[in-house]
């Protein structure tokens, strides 16, 4: 039952937002694994659109925050404000206090501010003054990076990408989805409406939560994602090239990302047991931004997806 209201809540977001079908796919899973997701790709490509209409299907609030050089920590978590009339300070939520939070080009924030995201991601929690305040339970950061503007940047570390349960890479449409975009946008601005949206509660989204985690997962299964993130951290027992390729392995996180993302990739398709393919589906947007290639690789212009490509085809899955 469940299932069948997420797959619908799925087929809605793809009328909503065409030509990206693996943008909603993996919004979902990020959802319902219960983690972050980054998205990089050129502007115009409907990020921001994405999470604006999940939002608008979940029961909770959503906030976008457009970072920039200037901004401060206190922009992001909120602050201490003195009240005159009481001569006491009281504080004041930030925007990262909603359900949804879509930080957009987030490698434009400086350090401070990226710290303090960090914190929000990994403990659902911030931190203001002496005080430490809770973020809602239902806590869901979808951050965007435009990869061909590099001035006034400031790049993620690498401690922070580790804090995103998936990257995702998006490309343009074909032309059949770019007419259908056109005819879409060109109904909206009439009043018309493609579909019935889809209401989720956030109870729901809890409870298919636990089912994922119940799902079953042979021990076969489990060894396949520890042998592939052991591959990442001991490259020259499976290929010389991969050695020369990988600087450092992935953390475990990755396997821990692996094992939730796998299980809702299989739940989503409607399957009670994970596949060999559904831990092959996950592994580039899990591994791709954990991955620390080497200056070699780097200078050979080899890519995250090229190594992970190898790695599948290395690592055996029985």
């Amino acid at each position: 039952m469940l299932t069948q209201t997420f797959q619908r809540l799925q087929s809605y977001l793809e009328t909503q937002v065409i030509g990206q079908p693996e943008l909603v796919k993996q919004l979902l899973i990020a959802l319902l694994a219960d983690g972050h997701i980054l998205v990089e790709g050129p502007p115009g490509l409907a990020k921001t659109r994405a999470v604006k209409v999940l939002s608008d299907c979940i029961e909770g609030d959503f906030h976008r925050i457009q970072f920039t050089p200037d901004l401060l920590p206190s922009d992001l978590t909120g602050t201490d404000i003195f009240r005159p009339e009481t001569g006491e300070f009281t504080f004041q939520p930030g925007p990262i206090f909603n359900s949804l939070v879509l930080a957009d080009e987030i490698n434009r924030a400086p350090a401070k501010v990226q710290a303090a995201m960090l914190e929000a991601m990994a403990e659902k929690q911030i931190s203001a003054g002496r005080n430490t305040y809770p973020l809602p339970e239902l806590f869901l950061v979808m951050a965007t990076q435009n990869p061909i503007e590099q001035e006034g940047t400031y790049p993620l570390p690498e401690a922070q990408l580790d804090r995103f349960l998936l990257h995702l890479e998006v490309n343009y449409p074909n032309a059949e989805s770019e007419l259908n975009i056109l005819r879409l946008n060109r109904g909206e601005a009439l009043g018309k409406t493609v579909s019935e949206p889809v209401t989720i509660e956030q109870s729901e989204i809890f409870a298919a939560r636990k089912e994922i985690l119940s799902i079953h997962m042979a021990e076969n299964i489990e060894q396949y994602i520890i042998r592939l993130v052991m591959a990442t951290r001991e490259p020259q027992r499976y290929d010389s090239q991969l050695s020369q390729w990988l600087q450092m392995g992935v953390s475990p996180r990755a396997t821990i990302a692996l094992d939730r993302c796998a299980r809702a990739h299989a739940w989503l398709s409607g399957r009670e047991f994970v596949t060999p393919i559904d831990i092959q589906k996950m592994a580039y947007p899990v591994l791709r931004h954990r991955l620390l290639l080497s200056y070699e690789a780097q200078a050979e212009a080899i890519n995250p997806n090229l190594v992970i490509k190898t790695l599948i085809e290395q690592v055996t899955s029985a």
